[in-house]
């Protein structure tokens, strides 16, 4: 349940089109509603400004499509990450229009897709490998409501591929930049621009970046102001902070 939807409940009571005891019925499934493997968090739009979101890696699939079945009863959206094809093609099953991006491993299902905002979140990458990260950030990011730039393989191993794209940096409200390796590319973007950007480490590189561990490092270590950091192949997180900083001038 949303504002939204709550606001209508609480005016068809009012209004009396709905009784009392139609709407305790409704209500009693907040805070959470219970699958007895699940507790779903029901509130979650009403406190966070968006639904509970669906982290499948570690679980059996029934209970993906079970906890995906009840979300989706709602008005939405419903998001789900690190979704394999196998998750997928048992989630069709119960919802058809769920929709698969292979490459950020989402499945998104938007019955009444969020209003556009006007900002844009712009997501970036130092490399082709870093991609897959950066295209949860995003998936995230427009399920949630937000126009998003991409901009890929634009490393400071050739700087002048992100420069020539200085324009759409600077119409950018948030940046998302996605890097592995020794992971500047944030650091770079951080000190062009005056927007607020998200670092987001990838574990792509050699032996010696240990699993994103130097990306992590280098870019906590960041002299470009302005520049947060999010955790090691963590591009949904980055892309929920984003569409937040984004959205605040709206509220």
């Amino acid at each position: 349940m949303n504002e939204k939807t709550l606001r209508q409940l609480l005016a068809s009571v009012r209004d009396e089109q709905v009784s009392v005891d139609e709407a305790l019925n409704t209500l009693r499934h907040l805070p959470f509603t219970d699958l007895d493997f699940a507790r779903l968090d029901s509130h979650r739009t009403l406190r966070g400004g968006f639904p509970e979101v669906v982290f499948c890696q570690g679980k059996r699939v029934e209970h993906v499509v079970g906890i995906m079945e009840r979300l989706a009863a709602g008005p939405g959206p419903v998001l789900a990450t690190r979704a394999t094809p196998e998750i997928f093609a048992a989630v069709q099953q119960v919802i058809p229009q769920a929709a698969y991006n292979d490459l950020a491993r989402t499945i998104a299902y938007e019955p009444q897709p969020l209003p556009k905002r006007s900002g844009t979140v712009m997501v970036i990458t130092a490399g082709t490998s870093d991609i897959p990260v950066a295209e949860e950030a995003a998936i995230t990011a427009e399920v949630m409501g937000n126009p998003v730039d991409r901009l890929f393989d634009v490393g400071v191993a050739g700087l002048h591929r992100l420069l020539a794209y200085m324009d759409r940096l600077l119409a950018a409200s948030v940046l998302v930049v996605v890097a592995g390796m020794e992971g500047a590319l944030p650091s770079v973007v951080g000190g062009l621009v005056r927007r607020p950007v998200i670092a987001v480490p990838t574990s792509v590189g050699y032996g010696a970046s240990f699993g994103g561990i130097a990306a992590l490092l280098g870019m906590l270590n960041s002299c470009a102001s302005g520049v947060t950091v999010v955790n090691i192949d963590n591009g949904f997180g980055a892309g929920f902070a984003a569409s937040l900083m984004n959205g605040v001038k709206e509220e």
